[in-house]
C-alpha cells in the first residue's frame, strides 16, 4: 500500500476502509486508548459486542471483520498471518490512530501476536484468546472439516439460530443471535448463506500450519493469554509449550469455558483487556 486509505460509512453503522490493498469493514466506538478486536475463523466483528460494550466507556474499540469475512473484501489469495496483521495497520492508518493494543480470539489471537511482532511501533501489546503456535496438526485437520461443514444454506434466520445453538452449545443466547444476524445474508434464490468466504476459510486454515512461533517469542511487550479449560483447540500440551516460551506473560485458564471464551464469558475477557490496557 502506497497511500493512506480513507474510510466510508456503510450499512448497519459500520465503516470500511477505501483505497487499502484489501478493504476492511469495522465498527468503532468509545474514546481513550485504542484496542483492535479480531474474531476467529468464520466469525465476524459482532462476536465482540458485549466485550466492546464494557470497554467503550474508557477505550476506543475497533472491531474488525477480518479479510474473507463479513463485509470486508474476500480476495482469492492472501490469507497468511502477515496479511491479516497488515490489515490492522491499514485500519489504524485510515482512522489516524498511531498505536493500539490488539486482542484476538483463535485466528484473531494468532494475528494479534504476529501484528505485535511485525509492527511493534504500531501495536502496543496483544491479548491472545485460546490459540498458541503449538496447536496440533490433528486439531487443524478436524477444524478444516468442521468449518467446511458450516457452509450450507438455510430457509430463514430461525433455522440458522437452531443450527448455531447446536454447533456452539456453550455460547450465550445473545451470541447466537449476533452470529445469526451478522454472519449470514440472502442469496439470489432467497436462501440464507454465510458471509464468510469458503475459499478464504480453507486458505487461512492451511495458514495455521505455519506456527509463527518465532514471532510469538519475539513480541517485545508482555502479552496476556486466555485458554478455556474445556478447549478443543488448545490442548494442555500446546498451552504448556507456549508458556515455556514466554514465562513472564500473563496466563489465565478460564474454568467452564471451551474455545469460544469471548461469547461465553465476555465480562471476564473485557476485564483482561482492560487490565492489559491499564484502564
Amino acid at each position: 500500500m502506497t497511500h493512506t486509505p480513507s474510510i466510508t460509512g456503510i450499512e448497519d453503522g459500520l465503516f470500511r476502509t477505501q483505497g487499502a490493498d484489501v478493504d476492511i469493514a469495522f465498527r468503532v466506538r468509545g474514546s481513550g486508548p485504542a484496542v483492535v478486536l479480531l474474531h476467529g475463523t468464520s466469525a465476524n466483528h459482532a462476536v465482540w459486542e458485549p466485550v466492546g460494550d464494557e470497554l467503550a466507556h474508557s477505550a476506543t474499540v475497533i472491531a474488525l471483520d477480518q479479510r474473507g469475512h463479513g463485509r470486508s473484501d474476500k480476495p482469492r489469495m492472501g490469507y497468511t498471518a502477515p496479511d491479516f496483521a497488515d490489515d490492522v495497520v491499514a485500519v489504524l492508518d485510515a482512522l489516524g490512530i498511531e498505536s493500539a493494543m490488539v486482542a484476538g480470539h483463535s485466528l484473531g489471537g494468532r494475528n494479534a501476536w504476529v501484528a505485535a511482532a511485525q509492527h511493534p511501533e504500531r501495536v502496543t501489546g496483544a491479548v491472545v484468546v485460546d490459540y498458541t503456535p503449538y496447536v496440533e496438526a490433528s486439531v487443524l485437520n478436524a477444524l478444516d472439516v468442521r468449518v467446511a461443514d458450516g457452509f450450507r444454506d438455510f430457509a430463514d434466520t430461525t433455522e440458522i439460530a437452531e443450527y448455531l445453538r447446536a454447533r456452539y452449545s456453550a455460547i450465550l443466547p445473545g451470541a447466537v443471535h449476533r452470529r445469526a444476524q451478522w454472519g449470514y445474508e440472502q442469496n439470489s434464490d432467497g436462501r440464507w448463506v454465510a458471509r464468510a468466504d469458503k475459499n478464504a476459510m480453507r486458505l487461512l486454515i492451511e495458514g495455521f500450519r505455519t506456527p509463527w512461533d518465532a514471532e510469538f517469542r519475539s513480541v517485545p511487550t508482555r502479552m496476556t493469554h486466555l485458554r478455556g479449560a474445556k478447549s478443543r483447540i488448545v490442548s494442555d500440551d500446546a498451552w504448556q509449550k507456549a508458556r515455556a516460551d514466554r514465562a513472564a506473560d500473563r496466563w489465565v485458564v478460564v474454568d467452564e469455558a471451551d474455545h469460544y471464551i469471548p461469547e461465553e464469558h465476555p465480562l471476564l475477557v473485557a476485564a483482561e483487556i482492560a487490565h492489559a490496557l491499564g484502564i
